[in-house]
């Protein structure tokens, strides 16, 4: 079962969160995601409107069946950041339990952690 990245699409920092007329960061952050996982076994990425993590704007998630999930926000988007975000995500998918320990942490997703979800019982 593959770890998905989910970006979402409809996120703005919060310094512009009011400016309807700029085009949304979760857009650029989702582009850049994908192009970082373009090439990563286990890796999936998908956009979605609206995380509801708005305090923290350009969220994602990381999940998968059976493991623990984590909810991750307020980067800027770019490549810097879409590489940590899928190198943390490789370390996720290659976990039974979907933990990844701090030592392998890329230094990029450091201090962006929202909220850490348990998994359903199956």
């Amino acid at each position: 079962m593959p770890t998905t990245i989910t970006v979402c699409t409809t996120c703005r920092q919060p310094a512009v969160r009011d400016d309807k007329e700029r085009t949304p960061c979760g857009e650029a952050m989702l582009e850049s995601v994908m192009r970082a996982a373009d090439e990563v076994s286990g890796v999936e990425v998908r956009g979605v409107a609206c995380l509801m993590g708005c305090e923290h704007g350009c969220n994602v998630a990381i999940s998968a069946a059976g493991k623990l999930a984590y909810v991750l926000g307020s980067f800027e988007p770019g490549e810097a950041a879409a590489r940590a975000l899928v190198k943390y995500a490789a370390g996720h998918a290659a976990s039974e339990t979907g933990v990844v320990p701090i030592r392998q942490w890329p230094q990029g997703v450091k201090g962006h952690f929202v909220a850490r979800i348990p998994p359903l019982d199956q």
